[in-house]
């Protein structure tokens, strides 16, 4: 007998013993955190009766919210009366609440502030989840992922702190950014980090502090001190970048930014830049003399200088945080700006993603933008080289860094609707969800959602309805990922045919002016191509774009140059239903690329010309000669554009041509 077989039958009980021993379960979706964008799919999950469970390292829903912001007041606004009933129109102003199908199952629940309470957003995720029955567990700490590869195909193995084995096909990583953004230069060991903090003011009175960043979390924490520190000053390797300026919410938002106002009025605080990098933060034990009953009492107090690292020497052969005169910039420049020293220097740079539980086999690329904090997604969040895994929320916001909302609540709940659809058409063959039209709908479909929508409002230049034309019908997709459009069939499940398609997006102009100088805004309807604001515009293409297409676009557009292209012109009240500067300009580009006439016309008129002319108008096709009746769009009857007898023409017009073809109105076709 082989004298190792005893052994090898040993080993292999022991292996079965143990594998017995080990809890394991088994689904079909893993969403990984229950933060927002977790519960956010587990809705849809649950709503499609998926096979799902959402895994929690915490006791609790949205665990980031009971410790940050750190000051304690949230920064998404929370308007509640807009004036107006419409759900979907709130939408574009609640910035809190999730997706549901529950009209009150809303942020405004739990809070009225315009600026809500940190602590508010954990009770809102809990009564989200409770109320929709959502699946999930909580105390269990994934802290290894691995991909395996079998004759089933790709899944992935999740193993938490008491080696609790959860296996699934697909997993939804939602675990936002929670891993403290660190620099490392000469000095930071000194450093506190903004999570660490005290959030008592009173705790910096009379102190001159240095803040490392000036994103909002750093502005926050200046705010929060400014009144009792004796001066706050803020470093960082970039100039501040105003939200209302950028359109970019995660830039200073105006509720932080008071300490602008003392920077720029002379009231001690100040603003300066330079790369952590090329810094250092040193420490010289200065002597505190004091009298006491006419004795001298000395007394060692540690300050902290601001310095440069190439003023630094010999940082290898004793402690590096120590220096001495000669290695301060006043040494070598007298009228250096941070000279004084600091009494506390304090890190806020943000977060970053944790890659750190994913095996290789399993780890998303690191993203080539945002500094390394986020993984990188492709166009339909799905991680590149991780099949099968995707990313959602925060963590995805690599696809519109500092462009769009997508790392914010009231931007990725869009993006996670999306991802689901998705996964709904590659795993369940249920198309993209669509309404077929009449293309004399189709105006006045249009026209509703840019009224009210909040998807593409939201996430401007990301999110975008795409119409498919096909003859005298159409089919109307909402909220499809615009960087996906060249795997749109592959996505959706829907076909282009012929016809082409037509892309409705949401853009703010691209021309840097001043946001609050004279002629702002643009309102001549002929000039719409000007418009700086948030204002819709709409592509026409004869065929699908091409990845390479993508690639080559021109630098700020969403989307390569159409055949066509119609700016409709921003709106101060951004409800675009003016009947010469918004929907007439708009009937003239759809004709254009539908070769159609969109016109509408009494029943009378319809009458008339079902007698005197061989094909009648579409409008009277499709309504009055089928015995329908006439279908009188509430918008259109409002806004006067229905042509009475005498105005009717009822010819095709002269002015539709071939897409393609040269037209003025608010068209800008010389690309």
């Amino acid at each position: 007998m082989d004298p190792y077989l005893p052994c090898v039958l040993l080993s292999v009980l022991i292996v079965l013993v143990w594998s017995s021993s080990v809890d394991s379960f088994h689904y079909d979706y893993c969403v990984l955190g229950a933060g927002p964008a977790g519960l956010q799919m587990g809705h849809f999950l649950s709503k499609a009766k998926r096979d799902y469970i959402i895994l929690e390292r915490n006791s609790g829903p949205g665990s980031f919210f009971t410790n940050y912001p750190r000051h304690r007041k949230l920064i998404s606004i929370n308007k509640i009366h807009t004036g107006r009933r419409n759900r979907e129109f709130n939408l574009r102003h609640d910035w809190n609440s999730l997706l549901s199908d529950k009209a009150d199952l809303l942020f405004q629940r739990v809070s009225s502030e315009f600026y809500p309470p940190a602590d508010a957003f954990p009770l809102y995720l809990s009564m989200f989840e409770k109320e929709l029955g959502l699946r999930v567990r909580y105390g269990v700490d994934i802290g290894r992922i691995r991909a395996v590869q079998s004759d089933a195909g790709r899944s992935y193995i999740l193993t938490d702190q008491h080696t609790t084995v959860y296996r699934c096909r697909i997993l939804l990583v939602a675990t936002g950014l929670w891993v403290p953004q660190k620099v490392e230069f000469v000095g930071s060991d000194l450093v506190e980090g903004y999570e660490s903090i005290s959030t008592d003011p009173d705790d910096y009175k009379n102190q001159a502090v240095l803040i490392l960043g000036k994103g909002n979390s750093a502005f926050e924490t200046a705010q929060s001190i400014m009144g009792r520190a004796s001066r706050v000053h803020m470093l960082s390797s970039s100039p501040v970048r105003l939200a209302w300026q950028t359109h970019y919410v995660g830039d200073l938002r105006a509720v932080n930014n008071q300490l602008i106002d003392t920077y720029q009025l002379k009231s001690l605080d100040g603003l300066v830049e330079a790369r952590l990098e090329k810094i250092a933060i040193a420490r010289r034990q200065d002597e505190d003399v004091k009298r006491s009953g006419g004795k001298k009492d000395f007394r060692k107090k540690e300050k902290l200088y601001l310095t440069l690292k190439k003023f630094v020497q010999n940082t290898g052969e004793r402690n590096s945080s120590d220096v001495t005169r000669e290695e301060l910039p006043e040494h070598h420049i007298d009228n250096f700006p941070m000279r004084k020293h600091y009494d506390r220097v304090i890190r806020c740079l943000g977060f970053r993603f944790n890659f750190s539980i994913f095996e290789s086999s399993a780890c998303p690329p690191v993203s080539d933008n945002a500094k390394g904090r986020l993984p990188g997604v492709t166009a339909w969040y799905e991680g590149k080289d991780t099949a099968a895994l995707f990313v959602l929320g925060t963590a995805a916001h690599s696809r519109d860094y500092r462009s769009s909302a997508g790392g914010f609540v009231h931007g990725f709940r869009y993006l996670v609707q999306a991802v689901h659809r998705v996964l709904e058409y590659r795993y369940h063959s249920n198309l993209w969800p669509s309404t077929k039209l009449s293309t004399t709908q189709l105006q006045s479909w249009i026209l509703k959602r840019l009224g009210e929508a909040s998807g593409p409002y939201q996430m401007f230049g990301v999110i975008g309805d795409v119409v498919l034309l096909q003859g005298s019908h159409c089919e109307y997709i909402e909220e499809f990922l615009l960087q996906a459009l060249p795997q749109f069939s592959s996505l959706s499940g829907h076909k282009v045919s012929e016809h082409g398609l037509i892309v409705i997006v949401m853009q703010y102009g691209k021309k840097k002016i001043d946001y609050l100088g004279h002629n702002r805004a643009e309102t001549d309807w002929t000039k719409a191509w000007r418009s700086n604001f948030l204002h819709p515009v709409l592509y026409y293409y004869d065929s699908l774009p091409t990845e390479e297409n993508m690639k080559l676009r021109p630098d700020g557009w969403p989307l390569p140059r159409p055949k066509a292209i119609h700016h409709i012109v921003e709106d101060f009240l951004t409800e675009w239903e003016g009947p010469l500067s918004h929907i007439q300009p708009l009937r003239h580009f759809l004709e254009h690329c539908l070769r159609s006439d969109l016109r509408t016309f009494f029943a009378e008129t319809c009458f008339r010309s079902s007698l005197t002319h061989r094909k009648p108008p579409p409008f009277c096709q499709h309504g009055y000669l089928k015995q329908q009746g006439v279908h009188l769009p509430q918008l259109l009857q409002v806004s006067g554009l229905l042509l009475t007898e005498q105005e009717a023409d009822t010819t095709f017009p002269n002015d539709v041509s071939p897409p393609g073809a040269s037209q003025s109105l608010a068209l800008k076709l010389d690309l």
